[in-house]
C-alpha cells in the first residue's frame, strides 16, 4: 500500500490499533541561530518561491532548519533525506527526512534505531499526519525490541506540528508553530533532538 496511500489518520489508527490523544508534551531547548541563517531565511521568504511544491517546501524551509540543529548532534545521528523505509508492503515508502543512529560502520549505513520522521505537505496537515504516523509505526516495528519514543513532524514549511508515538499511543501536540517565530521553532526542534540523544545514550548504557 505504501505511506502515500494513507490519507486519513483515523484509518491508520484503526488499522494498527493505535490510540490517539492530544497533549502538550513539547519542551523548548534554547538554540543559538547564526545571523547568516536568519538573513538567508528572510531573503528566501521575501524573494524566492518557497512553497509552490512539497519539494520546494523541503529544500527551502524544512531541511535548512533540521540541518542547523542536526549539526550539533552529527556525531551520534545521520539525517537521511528521502531514504527508503520498508517494513512490509503496507508500510513502505520514502519519508522526507529520517533521523537515525549513526552506524559505527560509517555514515552510509542506514542504522536503527530510527527516532524522527518528517513529512512535508503544502497545506494538508490531516493527510500529512496520516502518512507521518504510518511512517512512525514502520520505524517502531523496524526498531524491533528497542523501546524508544518515535517523534514526528508535519510541516508546510511555514507551520510546524509535532507528535510522538510511544508503544500504541500517539500524542499530537496541540499547537501549530510558525517559522516566523524562528527562535521558538528552533528551540522546539532542538528539544526533539535532545530527547532522541537522551534515548540513544540510555540504549548505549543499558
Amino acid at each position: 500500500m505504501g505511506f502515500s496511500n494513507y490519507k486519513d489518520i483515523g484509518e491508520v489508527l484503526q488499522e494498527f490499533q493505535v490510540t490517539y490523544t492530544e497533549g502538550n508534551f513539547m519542551g523548548e531547548a534554547e538554540f543559538s541561530i547564526s545571523d547568516y541563517f536568519r538573513q538567508d531565511l528572510q531573503f528566501m521568504m521575501r524573494e524566492a518561491v518557497v512553497d509552490n511544491s512539497e519539494f520546494a517546501v523541503c529544500e527551502n524551509l524544512i531541511y535548512p532548519v533540521l540541518k542547523e540543529v542536526w549539526k550539533i548532534y552529527y556525531s551520534k545521528f545521520v539525517l537521511w533525506s528521502h531514504k527508503s523505509l520498508t517494513y512490509d508492503q503496507n508500510l513502505c515508502g520514502f519519508p522526507e527526512y529520517i533521523l537515525a543512529k549513526r552506524s559505527p560502520l560509517g555514515k552510509f549505513v542506514f542504522d536503527k534505531p530510527y527516532f524522527l520522521l518528517v513529512e512535508a505537505k503544502q497545506d494538508k496537515f490531516d493527510e500529512g499526519w496520516a502518512q507521518c504516523l504510518a511512517e512512525m509505526i514502520a520505524a517502531q516495528k523496524l526498531n524491533n525490541e528497542l523501546k524508544v519514543t518515535i517523534f514526528g513532524i508535519v510541516s508546510n514549511g511555514k507551520g510546524w506540528e509535532f507528535g510522538k508515538l510511544e508503544d500504541r499511543k500517539f500524542t499530537h501536540q496541540q499547537a501549530l508553530y510558525s517559522i516566523q517565530e524562528i527562535d521558538r521553532l528552533f528551540a522546539l526542534v532542538n528539544y526533539i533532538f535532545q530527547q532522541c540523544e537522551m534515548q540513544l545514550n540510555q540504549l548505549v548504557a543499558a
